[in-house]
């Protein structure tokens, strides 16, 4: 036999014998993928957060900040202080460089304990607007807080509300808040939506390498599945004539006939899903940023966790009332050396406190002038170019909440920069915080068009076409759940005539020799 007949012989065996397994896999695949369009994976985006947080009021507010850092002896090594609302009480909460939560009272200045039962549920309660709930227990991670945002924050307790979505609440043990929901229709949703579509089942920790390459096998198997039988399906396609049934596929049997003709029919879409699927794992770092990351540490000011705006609270919280926003929250930061607050509101709208000369201004955005100066420091490599963005594009964009990445604050406008490094990296600056919310080099790009791209269509344009966009993947879901599900009856009926010829194979003991 030559090789080019051997290599024929072997794609048909490894699509036949590979697609008895890959076939279910995929049809699992497409169908928790059309549930994911309108059904996500529980989490707490901003908004939601800040929605169940009342503003806060100058009259009983607060210790100094300096106060609360002396509390939690954090002076010298705050990486985050908040002012902020815990089981319904102003408190400071302070994050370590060590990455460790501490809490202050705000309104007597001493420490907080951890969260405890009772804590927590008063905090679920606040959270819903009142009703009843009952404590369920103290976990480390469950089938729905796999996120490594949740770590710092572990154990978490966990409250089930009696409300109409019986929702489940999962609080911080470190500081008390709510940092999940997750209403009983979204987590039965997820049983054939994300958490089956992810296959969370083989997953018991935030990360997990074990998961991660179970995940990559099969999508891999897969993958060669579908390459497999897309070149089997054009070998036995007739394009010019017909075979003598009148048709241009040899197979006569109803699910052989359409196995290979909706195959050839949907077959980019199939490969296009499962290859990035396979993608969005990473597999060997493929898409790590190649050189040195953006330095926030300098684009801030590089200035030690003492150097706070030096402005009482209840003047920070006035002059902000003066403008008309009645703030929140209150975070204390530092951009290019300058000291400032961040205010946020219920609805997640964000002020700036700064000074200036020898008085305190409250603003919407930040300069550009500013930001660029700062972002200077970001790379030793020069900024190319600089541009406002008022308009989202293909690399800086917001998803719907549904979407995995749908809890990542996208605000506009930004300032968009292009660095002359090696790596070619480019980051976007919300003029509204200072954050610079996002940053790619080249490699990070590439990973942006062969994973998201390709597996959710989420250029947006196409997102500001939801309809659409939602009908036509529906559409190509169902065709290739078609795929599979003719597949499975073909695999199935395979494997059948496998074991019965097994079967039928006389058995020659010893003594007969």
């Amino acid at each position: 036999m030559s090789l080019g007949k051997r290599m024929k012989r072997l794609t048909y065996l490894v699509h036949r014998w590979t697609g008895v397994g890959a076939c279910v896999l995929m049809a699992l695949w497409f169908v928790s993928g059309v549930v994911m369009l309108f059904v996500g994976y529980p989490k707490l985006t901003p908004w939601e957060r800040m929605r169940a947080l009342p503003a806060l009021d100058p009259a009983r507010c607060c210790v100094p900040v300096g106060v609360a850092l002396s509390a939690a002896a954090a002076s010298g090594r705050a990486h985050e202080v908040v002012l902020t609302r815990v089981s319904g009480r102003p408190a400071y909460r302070v994050r370590t460089a060590e990455g460790k939560y501490l809490l202050v009272d705000a309104a007597e200045g001493k420490p907080v304990p951890p969260a405890n039962a009772g804590s927590a549920l008063n905090a679920a309660r606040l959270f819903v607007g009142g009703g009843q709930g009952e404590y369920v227990g103290l976990v480390s991670e469950d089938r729905w807080t796999h996120s490594r945002g949740l770590d710092a924050h572990r154990p978490l307790h966990v409250v089930e509300m009696d409300d109409t979505a019986h929702t489940l609440l999962y609080v911080s043990s470190a500081t008390g808040q709510v940092v999940m929901d997750a209403p009983r229709a979204q987590r039965m949703w997820n049983y054939v939506g994300a958490w089956l579509h992810w296959a969370y089942m083989f997953r018991d920790r935030s990360i997990d390498p074990g998961w991660s390459w179970i995940v990559i096998v099969l999508s891999a198997a897969c993958v060669l599945t579908s390459v497999t039988g897309t070149v089997a399906g054009i070998w036995r396609w007739r394009f010019s004539g017909r075979y003598k049934s009148g048709s241009r596929s040899p197979y006569r049997e109803f699910h052989l006939h359409w196995h290979h003709v909706l195959g050839l029919a949907f077959a980019s879409i199939v490969f296009t899903w499962i290859f990035s699927g396979l993608m969005s794992m990473n597999p060997a770092g493929i898409f790590d940023a190649r050189g040195l990351r953006p330095d926030m540490a300098q684009y801030r000011g590089n200035v030690p966790g003492t150097a706070r705006l030096d402005i009482p609270v209840a003047q920070a919280l006035r002059l902000l009332e003066a403008s008309r926003f009645a703030a929140s929250e209150l975070e204390w930061r530092v951009l290019d050396g300058r000291p400032f607050i961040l205010a946020r509101n219920a609805a997640n709208d964000t002020r700036l406190v700064v000074q200036e000369k020898d008085r305190y201004r409250v603003l919407d955005r930040w300069p550009r002038a500013d930001l660029v100066h700062a972002a200077t420091r970001l790379l030793a490599a020069p900024i190319l170019t600089q541009e406002d963005l008022e308009r989202y594009d293909a690399y800086y964009y917001e998803r719907q909440p549904e979407a995995m990445m749908g809890a990542a604050e996208r605000g506009l406008p930004v300032v968009k920069l292009r660095f002359g490094d090696p790596h070619d990296t480019w980051a976007y600056l919300d003029v509204r915080t200072g954050d610079v919310v996002l940053s790619a080099d080249r490699s990070q790009r590439v990973g942006r068009w062969l994973f998201s791209f390709l597996h959710s269509w989420d250029l947006p344009a196409m997102l500001r076409a939801s309809a659409l966009r939602e009908a036509v993947l529906i559409v190509f879901s169902l065709g290739g759940l078609l795929v599979s599900l003719t597949g499975i009856v073909i695999g199935y009926r395979r494997v059948l005539t496998w074991i019965t010829h097994i079967k039928s194979r006389p058995i020659y003991s010893s003594r007969q020799h």
